[in-house]
C-alpha cells in the first residue's frame, strides 16, 4: 500500500507466559506470533516495518533477521509503556514522515489483510489524523474502553481499565491496541503524553486524547469478528488462540473437500495444502510447508514436516520429515522417512 508504514510493539517479557524469550516468539500452530502479523503486514502490501523488540532483544533481533526479511528493528531498553516503546521507534518515523503508520501488537496473531486494508481506506477516506482498531465484544475485562460522545457518536477518549469507573467499565466497545495515525500529527503531540496514571506508564491511547484536545479528526474501525483482535498473556490465552486457528484450518480443509471424520489430535498448520477425497485421522500433524495429494489415507498418529505426499498414499503411524513420497509407493506402519 502506498505511503504507508507499519510499527510492531514486540518489547513484552512475557513474565505471565513463565518463559524465558519474549513474548511475541510464543507460538500459535507452530509459528511465533509476530511471525502472524508480518505476514499478515505482507500481505496487505506493507513491507516497510520496523518491531520495537525489548526483553531479551537479541533472541528476538535474530528471529526477525532470520524468518522476517526486511524488517528493521528498534530497542526499548526499559519498558514504559506503549507511547514510550513508540518514541523507541522515532527515527523510523522521521524517515516516513509524510506517511500513515500502522501501530500493531506483535501479540495479535489474528489481525489479518483485509482488517488492515478497509481500516486504512476508513481512515484516509474520512481524512483522520488517527483511526483505532476497535471491537465489540461480550466481556471487555482488560480492554481499554472507547468512550463515545452519546448525542453524535464521536469518540471522546479511550480509558484503560485500570483508570475506569464503574459506568465506564460497561462500554462493551474495546481498544484492539491497534490504530493508523498520520505520522506527523503522532510526532506533534507524543512527546506530551504523561505517565501521570494507576501503571505510571506512557499510554500510546493519551495520542488519541491530545489530538482530540486539538480539534483534530479521530474515528475507530469496529472489526467484524472480535477473534481479530485476541492476545495472550499466559499459557491459557495461548491455549485458546491454539484452539481457534486449528479450528479455522480444519474447517478450511474439510470445505474444500478433505474428510475428517474426527478431529481428535489434528493439528495442521495453515500453509499446509491437503487435495480433497483425501482422509485425516486423528493424532495426525502437518507441518511447514507440506503438500498432501488427493485420494490419500493419513493417520492415524502420523506426523509429516516439510514434505510431499502425492496420490492415492497410505500413511499409517508414520513420520515424515523432509521428504517425498511418490504416488504408488507403499509405505509400511510405523515407519520413519527422512
Amino acid at each position: 500500500m502506498l505511503n504507508t508504514c507499519s510499527i510492531i510493539l514486540a518489547a513484552g517479557d512475557g513474565k505471565r507466559m513463565k518463559t524465558e524469550r519474549p513474548k511475541v516468539l510464543s507460538e500459535v500452530l507452530f509459528r511465533p506470533m509476530i511471525k502472524w502479523v508480518v505476514d499478515a503486514l505482507n500481505e496487505a502490501g506493507i513491507n516497510n516495518i520496523c518491531a520495537v523488540c525489548g526483553y531479551k532483544h537479541e533472541i528476538l533481533e535474530k528471529y526477525i533477521n532470520n524468518f522476517c526479511k526486511g524488517v528493521e528493528t528498534a530497542t526499548q531498553q526499559e519498558r514504559r509503556g506503549t507511547a514510550h516503546a513508540v518514541i523507541m521507534a522515532d527515527n523510523f518515523l522521521k524517515r516516513n514522515l509524510k506517511k500513515d503508520v500502522l501501530i500493531v501488537g506483535g501479540d495479535t496473531p489474528f489481525i489479518d489483510p483485509n482488517t488492515i486494508i478497509e481500516s486504512l481506506q476508513l481512515h484516509r477516506s474520512q481524512n483522520n489524523v488517527a483511526t483505532i482498531i476497535s471491537a465489540k465484544v461480550n466481556n471487555p475485562f482488560g480492554f481499554g474502553r472507547i468512550v463515545r460522545n452519546i448525542g453524535n457518536n464521536k469518540i471522546l477518549s479511550i480509558v484503560e481499565q485500570k483508570d475506569a469507573d464503574e459506568e465506564t467499565r460497561l462500554i462493551t466497545e474495546v481498544n484492539s491496541g491497534a490504530y493508523w495515525f498520520n505520522i506527523e500529527a503522532l510526532l506533534s503531540v507524543i512527546y506530551d503524553i504523561s505517565n501521570n496514571n494507576a501503571q505510571n506508564e506512557f499510554y500510546l491511547p493519551d495520542a488519541i486524547a491530545h489530538l482530540l484536545s486539538k480539534g483534530l479528526p479521530v474515528d475507530a474501525y469496529v472489526v467484524k469478528n472480535e477473534e481479530i483482535i485476541l492476545g495472550a498473556n499466559d499459557h491459557v490465552q495461548l491455549n485458546a488462540l491454539n484452539k481457534i486457528a486449528r479450528e479455522k484450518v480444519l474447517e478450511k480443509l474439510m470445505l474444500g473437500g478433505v474428510d475428517i471424520p474426527l478431529k481428535d489430535g489434528i493439528i495442521i498448520e495453515g500453509q499446509v495444502e491437503v487435495g480433497p477425497d483425501t482422509c485425516i485421522l486423528p493424532g495426525t500433524i502437518v507441518r511447514g510447508k507440506s503438500s498432501i495429494g488427493s485420494g490419500c489415507i493419513i493417520g492415524p498418529n502420523s506426523t509429516i514436516i516439510n514434505s510431499h505426499i502425492e496420490d492415492s498414499i497410505t500413511l499409517i503411524s508414520t513420520y515424515c520429515d523432509n521428504c517425498r513420497i511418490k504416488r504408488g509407493e507403499k509405505v509400511s506402519p510405523f515407519s520413519v522417512i527422512y
